[in-house]
């Protein structure tokens, strides 16, 4: 099967599409973006792998009839036992990183100490694993190092007070292990994994084990299709460290322009909110950019801002937009400039506004700044697209729905789940025209 491949390589996360010949989209993929650029960009293509495999598994699943009206539920415990069997790959791969760096670590005395606390806390951890991906949990990230690293120092403090131990040695063995287990991709362990999960979901779903062969052989069988990588395109914040040769990469304007053509065929203007930039975009009805505007080089009224922000309250990201939907009234922020947030937060908590007020106020202003890089860019056309991580905050859609209706009346507002991913969509549909359209037949990279 050939496949056509889009990075998005963003300062916050890295994204991939997976679409087939016929340009429907088989997968997407993220990971958190790091340092080491080629590590991120091959983790996220793996992803969307992944998850391309799982929509050939639902199709060939749905073809054969074998799960008789339950294949959605067949498939959603198939992919979160599928995510518990990598989890505890990397759950023991950080366990042996881990043990080997006490020895290099220098505690002197303290180091058989350490290595039995570092035992029981990864024992904590396995057994709870399977809780993690049990059906209608919740995690605050499905990043490796946010779902290890909030448990293992939560699990460390307990056990290193009851062990006599310093909390900050168990603290300094995670830090130097964690950034090498989230740098290594894993490219071999596909069918095993799925094997595995195979075996929990059936113990899970007693009733699918009694047709098991009937379901074991449509997945055996997209199991045995290879993939192949035809052509990639890079994209994003990033682009300039991606691994690929530069008739391989599109600047992020472009991308995010096609995306937004590609899931909605009628827009006419994109705003993407990033974790570092802000991008106002015209585009034609063949999704080519006619015009764009970009925020200059502060990150004010950005992800990084809103990130900030969160830190500053001792929150998540993700808790900002439902704090602030519960206001009463919109406090006014002079100011998005992330470097005087703070002290700006913490003036208004100090004249007794209320948090959630506090919070309408901040997404308003941070929609105001986007706001006027649309107006720069040619204003507000019918049909409107959103897109970027800040899309998914609903305080920010709300502001930013107010706010247009207010300046250019009722139109169509575009807002997709999975918007995210629209620079790279439209970097695997470039891909796609690359060899379907223009012929090429260059190495994928």
């Amino acid at each position: 099967m050939r496949c056509f491949v889009g990075i998005d390589l963003g300062s916050t996360t890295t994204k991939s599409v997976v679409i087939d010949e016929n340009r429907r989209v088989l997968g997407r993929g993220i990971t958190n973006s790091r340092s080491n650029y080629d590590t991120a960009a091959a983790i996220a293509k793996q992803e969307a792998m992944v998850n391309g495999r799982f929509q050939l598994f639902r199709d060939a699943l749905s073809k054969s009839g074998a799960l008789n009206g339950g294949l959605e539920t067949f498939i959603a415990q198939l992919e979160r036992d599928f995510r518990l069997e990598q989890f505890l790959e990397q759950l023991t791969d950080l366990e042996q990183v881990c043990r080997r760096n006490v020895a290099s670590a220098r505690f002197g005395d303290a180091e058989k100490a350490v290595s039995l606390a570092l035992e029981r806390v990864f024992s904590v951890l396995k057994e709870e694993a399977p809780q993690l991906f049990a059906p209608g949990a919740k995690r605050k990230s499905d990043f490796f190092r946010d779902i290890a690293g909030g448990r293992y120092m939560a699990i460390a403090e307990s056990v290193a007070k009851d062990a006599g131990l310093r909390y900050d040695m168990l603290l300094n063995v995670f830090d130097r292990s964690i950034i090498e287990v989230e740098n290594r991709v894993y490219l071999d362990s596909m069918s095993g994994h799925l094997l595995a999960a195979l075996e929990r979901t059936f113990k899970v779903q007693p009733e699918a084990r009694k047709r098991g062969e009937a379901i074991r052989a449509p997945i055996q069988g997209v199991l045995d299709i290879p993939m192949e990588e035809t052509y990639v395109i890079g994209t994003g914040y990033g682009r300039a460290r991606l691994p690929f040769s530069k008739e391989h990469i599109r600047s992020e304007i472009l991308c995010h322009g096609l995306g937004a053509h590609v899931m909605y065929p009628n827009t006419a203007t994109v705003l993407d909110i990033g974790g570092q930039d802000t991008k106002a975009i015209q585009v034609d009805k063949a999704g080519i950019v006619e015009s764009f505007q970009m925020n200059d080089r502060c990150a004010a009224g950005c992800g990084r801002y809103l990130g900030y922000i969160a830190d500053e309250m001792n929150m998540g990201l993700h808790e900002l937009g439902p704090l602030a939907m519960k206001a009463t009234k919109t406090v006014r922020i002079n100011s998005t400039c992330t470097v005087f947030a703070g002290a700006e937060l913490r003036d208004r908590l100090s004249l007794g506004e209320k948090r959630e007020d506090i919070m309408a106020g901040l997404h308003r202003a941070i929609i105001l700044r986007a706001m006027s890089i649309l107006a720069r860019s040619g204003g507000v056309r019918n049909e409107f697209t959103f897109t970027g991580g800040v899309a998914k905050n609903e305080a920010a859609v709300k502001s930013l729905r107010e706010l247009i209706f207010e300046n250019y009346g009722e139109l169509t507002i575009n807002i997709n789940p999975d918007s995210i991913y629209t620079g790279a969509l439209g970097g695997a549909t470039f891909a796609w025209r690359a060899v379907v359209e223009e012929g090429k037949t260059v190495e994928a990279r």
